[in-house]
């Protein structure tokens, strides 16, 4: 184990949204992946909704890959490296809720313990949740939430509204995320939870574009890996090519290739290097009490 100072790296946003059915969470998705991408064609749209990605077809010139009825995790894993190996730059996987309710379907089928029967589920959903994270790409999941009504006052009556609740997941996915946003029928969405701290403690808004715009800045403001290849290159010694190891050692596995061959250069640098034995031959001479100083002989 080793300190270090902190330093915030670029990253790719990992985002949830969460609401009820009709709550707009699709198109709220969609907004935010123009805003930070820039580019309708650079966008996919992983659909477990029946095809109702392309209900928006009108904003632009996205991607759509239907799952056609498979929700296991392991097929949205091979979507998500679907989609990162077409270019894509933002991910849109809608939704997950499908993928946990086949697993609650799948462990309800298990014979044997109930409780132990756990270890055949959690694993499969914990590879998802890597795959999400470790994208080279812009990812925003939208989870669905369990509906309820409540009783509001309107106009002087009291008439049922319906909201959203705890969204159909597994429980603490929403660690997992940068980001997440909660949904309401009116479309409004308020930050339950922004490591980024550039909607905490705002009230609800509607997500367009912009909003995806001001959270691309954010992703951007950081060290990136060609930032520290720079450095690396830029070592004139062994010490200073330390100094740039020791300063980013979450980068090091990454960059290993880089040190190792900088330092190897560096090494060779220093054998080419001629060596010079200075000699200096001091003459007195008592008589005129001069010093006569000859050209040191170099080697």
């Amino acid at each position: 184990m080793q300190l270090r100072k902190s330093s915030k790296k670029q990253a790719k946003i990992k985002l949830a949204l969460q609401g009820p059915a009709g709550s707009g969470k699709t198109m709220s998705a969609l907004y935010l992946a123009y805003g930070l991408c820039g580019d309708w064609s650079k966008i996919a749209v992983i659909d477990s909704e029946n095809n109702s990605a392309d209900l928006y077809a009108h904003l632009g010139g996205y991607n759509v890959l239907p799952l056609e009825g498979k929700y296991d995790p392991e097929t949205y894993m091979d979507a998500i490296k679907v989609c990162e190996q077409a270019g894509m730059e933002v991910i849109i996987i809608d939704s997950m809720s499908q993928c946990w309710d086949n697993l609650l379907e799948y462990h309800a089928g298990l014979p044997g313990n109930s409780f132990t029967n756990w270890q055949k589920v959690t694993p499969r959903m914990t590879a998802l949740i890597q795959t999400i994270l470790g994208v080279n790409c812009h990812v925003i999941s939208t989870m669905r939430c369990k509906q309820d009504y409540v009783l509001s006052e309107k106009n002087g009556k009291m008439v049922p509204e319906k909201v959203g609740l705890k969204a159909v997941m597994r429980d603490g996915i929403d660690y997992e995320y940068t980001i997440v946003f909660d949904i309401n029928m009116k479309h409004q969405a308020l930050a339950s939870k922004d490591r980024t701290n550039l909607f905490a403690n705002k009230p609800e808004f509607t997500i367009t574009p912009t909003t995806g715009k001001i959270i691309l800045d954010w992703c951007n403001d950081g060290v990136t890996m060609e930032m520290i290849r720079t450095e690396i290159t830029k070592a004139g010694s062994i010490e200073q090519l330390t100094a740039v190891y020791n300063q980013f050692p979450e980068w090091n596995s990454q960059l290993m290739a880089d040190f190792t061959q900088r330092k190897a250069q560096l090494l060779q640098h220093k054998e080419e290097q001629p060596k010079i034995n200075y000699q200096p031959n001091f003459v007195r001479s008592d008589a005129n009490r001069s010093t006569h100083i000859t050209t040191p002989a170099c080697q």
